[in-house]
């Protein structure tokens, strides 16, 4: 068949999308999309043997050109290589070492495995759903909280795509990941922090472990002390720095070449030894990794970084026993720099190695570990001393303001996470409840004097808000509606 001609002595405006049946049968469809970054303009192809195929095409084509959400011209990315620029270029740069770890993990050990054959533009939600199947049937199944995990790292890598401009919507936006089930966090007792701290007495670097129980210090907050943050004279410690172990990253020329003595082709055969954790997959084709082993590998090992937040970087008040211990334990190490001599690594750091060192977080949460053991303490991860902080100062009726000073918490939401509310507590909060609601004289509380009536301050409702969300649905409205003035007092007895 012909191609269609236009008129003869007219012609389309410039940039004006055709349509034609070619001589190869085929019906194709050119749109103008732009200009390139060398000036020439940016002209689209599609092409079908169905005229309204390419017709749809077209439209979908000059939509996204007049909605600004055309992608950039070429080819597009494999997924695989987007994920490995995303990570070593643009992520990796602005965070922590800690967060930019946990990204390398869900983008080496399972992304690109699973998904990095795709073109991001041929990326659809249900490839997306069908990885995290995958992974939540695989041996062993992987733990429903990391695979939403590397949802979030896909998430946020595509959404870096979609600002770019290489592609024109985010699928992980649409794909539905697993349930987010929180873990149950159980915070050590009094009884067994007390414990702990008694086995703590006779450990070298015990009291780092004193602090995270009493202060609440995150891991690299605690590891990441100077001498120079602790003023004695004032009874204050303060937070500045935090101490992680960085990802080493290649400085070589060429990564895949680099690393190609420790590629991996295979998977690991059932009962493998050789690996304490979870067996990584074989690498992709086009490996970069092994980095530690590069001669010119860089940002890696202990690295010294800011704190968490803003709110992280504080200064909190030290109990008069910590201070007593801190200086027994500046004696010891004085007398361990003695030993030492040459060897000595003078940092400066509260918390060191036997030569001066700095302490790696993997070795401190070992000694965590042994000094569980040796107290007779449950199991317990090192960050629920952290919880266990917070959970006291509830219970010491802290004001809310204040906790979150003191824990280094920039939205007060954080209480609900790390703040439990132990079992005695419960009980008594349900006494009190009991007397405000179901009061023998119902109009007493109305007809109290104005000496005989508190109000509750800001920090009082938010503290009952934060113990209600442990109460039954139907109990927290009512407590909501007693606090808001809806069918209630907003006093209580003095």
């Amino acid at each position: 068949m012909p191609r269609r001609k236009r008129p003869e002595g007219t012609r389309a405006p410039n940039g004006t999308s055709s349509i034609y049946l070619g001589k190869d049968g085929k019906w194709h469809g050119r749109v103008t999309m732009g200009v390139r970054d060398n000036g020439k303009p940016d002209r689209r192809h599609v092409e079908s043997r169905d005229e309204g195929e390419v017709r749809r095409k077209v439209r979908q084509l000059e939509n996204e050109r007049d909605s600004g959400h055309a992608r950039k011209p070429g080819r597009p990315w494999k997924l695989s290589k987007w994920l490995r620029h995303w990570l070593d270029n643009i992520i990796t740069p602005t965070v922590r070492p800690k967060t930019a770890a946990r990204y390398r993990t869900d983008v080496v050990e399972y992304l690109i495995p699973g998904l990095g054959e795709h073109r991001i533009n041929k990326l659809t939600p249900e490839h997306i759903e069908k990885l995290y199947t995958r992974l939540r049937h695989r041996k062993p199944p992987l733990a429903g909280s990391s695979i939403y995990h590397v949802h979030a790292t896909l998430r946020t890598s595509l959404n870096e795509a979609v600002r770019r401009g290489h592609i024109t919507r985010n699928p992980a936006q649409i794909a539905r990941p697993p349930q987010l089930v929180e873990p149950e966090i159980v915070p050590l007792s009094v009884e067994e922090a007390q414990r702990i701290l008694d086995v703590a007495e006779t450990r070298r670097n015990g009291v780092r472990f004193a602090l995270a129980l009493a202060l609440g210090l995150r891991q690299g907050e605690a590891i990441g002390l100077k001498w120079s943050d602790l003023d004695k004279s004032a009874g204050t410690l303060t937070i500045r720095r935090a101490l992680q172990r960085g990802t080493w990253q290649h400085g070589c020329d060429d990564p895949h070449a680099c690393g190609a003595k420790y590629h991996k082709a295979k998977p690991c055969r059932p009962g493998c030894k050789a690996h304490t954790r979870t067996c990584p997959p074989p690498c992709p084709p086009d490996c970069a990794e092994h980095a530690r082993h590069c001669p010119k590998r860089h940002g890696g090992g202990l690295v010294e970084t800011e704190v968490k937040s803003q709110a992280g970087r504080r200064v909190v008040s030290v109990p008069p026993h910590l201070l007593d211990w801190l200086s027994r334990h500046r004696d010891a190490q004085a007398a361990e720099r003695d030993r030492a001599g040459t060897e000595w690594h003078d940092g400066g750091w509260m918390f060191s190695q036997a030569t001066g060192k700095p302490i790696d977080p993997r070795r401190d949460y070992g000694e965590w570990r042994e000094l569980l053991d040796a107290a007779s303490v449950r199991p317990a991860r090192l960050h629920d001393a952290r919880h266990t902080a917070a959970t006291m100062l509830l219970v010491l009726r802290v004001p809310v303001r204040a906790v979150m000073d003191i824990m280094g918490w920039s939205e007060a939401s954080m209480a609900s996470r790390y703040m439990h509310v132990p079992d005695e507590l419960k009980r008594e909060i349900a006494r009190q409840v009991a007397g405000l609601l179901w009061s023998t004289d119902s109009a007493a509380v109305g007809d109290m004097s104005e000496d005989d009536r508190t109000e509750l301050t800001d920090d009082q409702k938010a503290a009952i808000r934060l113990i209600a969300q442990s109460l039954p649905p139907y109990w927290r409205r009512r407590i909501e509606r007693l606090l808001d003035d809806g069918d209630g007092p907003t006093a209580v007895p003095a």
